[in-house]
């Protein structure tokens, strides 16, 4: 019997190269060159797992090696003894001891949102 809320999962012997998009949470445990996009879900790299893609997500959670940047509408998780080299992008960051990071972090994607939209002045606000 099948777990309805289950991730999607690609294993450790698996190789993609392209674009990998979906709308449900994935664990990668395998080789991704390319890309991964999962605009409103939860993207797990395990720990034998070799990336070398650029990550879109809701949450991103890092347990191997990453060679790409990460954008995150919500948290990047980098667990002890992953390696990751690329910009992070994300509302909240979060760095285990023994994790390997090189690059740059931005924590004010959530702002950027806010500056999209045009607001009026409110009476007595401060523009």
């Amino acid at each position: 019997m099948a777990v309805e809320n289950a991730p999607a999962r690609i294993g450790k012997t698996i190789v993609i190269r392209g674009d990998v998009k979906g709308s449900e949470d994935l664990i990668l445990e395998g080789r991704v060159e390319g890309t991964v996009i999962l605009t409103e879900s939860r993207l797990t790299i395990g720990p034998n797992a070799s990336v070398a893609a650029d990550l879109t997500a809701k949450d991103i959670l890092i347990m191997g090696q990453v060679q790409g940047n990460l954008i995150a509408s919500g948290r990047v998780e980098l667990r002890a003894g992953c390696q990751v080299e690329g910009d992070v992008r994300a509302l909240r960051l979060a760095i285990e001891d023994n994790a390997a990071f090189r690059g740059k972090v931005d924590l004010t994607q959530g702002a950027s949102k806010q500056l999209d939209s045009p607001k009026t002045p409110q009476v007595g606000a401060v523009v």
